[in-house]
């Protein structure tokens, strides 16, 4: 980072200096990300009865938008140099991008040998600053390039708007996602239809009604249900039933489910979602 900031001054290379400061700003999400991985390990207290663990998503929400920050300054710099192209010293700039490429690389295969850059989300969203930085230093050598064979000066800011739409395509995924988890969406991983038909076909299950499925932190999802049984049944044997099904067909090992039978008097449980899809079927 501080190679590319200094080498960025000197050859008054774009390309250098805004991969420098996506590094500045990578340097703060991986430790936002560190911090945020430890904090989700503490344990559950009374007040908060799953500890820190949403702490993660917020740590990736903060990524994702200084990804967009980031690229928003590039852009605009980028634009201002189009009307009169400095002069890059683009041999040296070529150098120290292939010595920033390699830091990126390195940095990559780390997170992902040692982290789950899939499921993840917050090591997710570190991979991609790590990726965008990666690719800023690709752009930086290719405008470096173009400007030793060609002395072709305006591909320093061209590159460098090419990098900053990279990143913000990989910006808006983490921030999709993690919009998505505040909202307490279905997770991606699970089909809510089939969840409900699965336990609606379980002996004695009468009625799935009142079913939520949302995601408290990366590989932690939760679900919450009501199964209304017929009245000769078995509670414990249905309930048992549900759990298993759930954790081994599902994998959803945090869930709270109600049986009720035709005795239980409750109000309307049912929600907009349930309804819509009950009325389009």
């Amino acid at each position: 980072m501080l190679l590319e900031f200094v080498g960025g001054l000197v050859t008054d290379s774009l390309a250098l200096l805004s991969d420098s400061g996506h590094m500045l700003s990578d340097t703060a999400a991986l430790f936002l990300s560190l911090i945020a991985l430890s904090l989700s390990r503490r344990p559950s207290t009374p007040r908060l009865s799953f500890g820190l663990r949403r702490f993660e998503i917020m740590a990736a929400l903060a990524n994702g938008a200084a990804l967009f920050v980031i690229a928003a300054i590039i852009v605009w710099e980028a634009c201002r140099r189009f009307a009169d192209p400095p002069e890059v010293a683009s041999g040296t700039m070529t150098l120290i991008a292939v010595v920033g490429l390699l830091a990126n690389l390195l940095s990559a295969w780390f997170l992902m040998r040692q982290g789950d850059v899939k499921n993840n989300i917050n090591v997710k969203s570190a991979y991609l600053h790590v990726l965008g930085d990666a690719l800023g230093s690709v752009g930086a050598i290719a405008a470096g390039i173009l400007m030793s064979l060609f002395s072709w000066y305006w591909a320093d800011p061209v590159i460098s708007i090419i990098v900053a739409l990279l990143i913000l395509r990989g910006a808006w995924g983490v921030l999709r996602s993690t919009f998505h988890i505040l909202l307490e969406g279905t997770p991606e991983s699970v089909d809510a239809g089939a969840v409900r038909a699965a336990l609606g076909r379980i002996d004695g299950v009468l009625d799935v009604h009142d079913l939520h499925i949302w995601t408290i932190t990366s590989e932690l999802n939760s679900l919450s249900c009501h199964l209304l049984i017929a009245d000769d049944r078995d509670h414990q044997d249905i309930l048992q039933q549900a759990v298993t099904l759930l954790e081994e067909r599902f994998h959803l090992g945090h869930s709270t489910i109600q049986v009720e039978n035709s005795r239980l008097r409750h109000g309307e449980l049912h929600c907009q979602a349930e309804a819509v899809t009950d009325a389009g079927t």
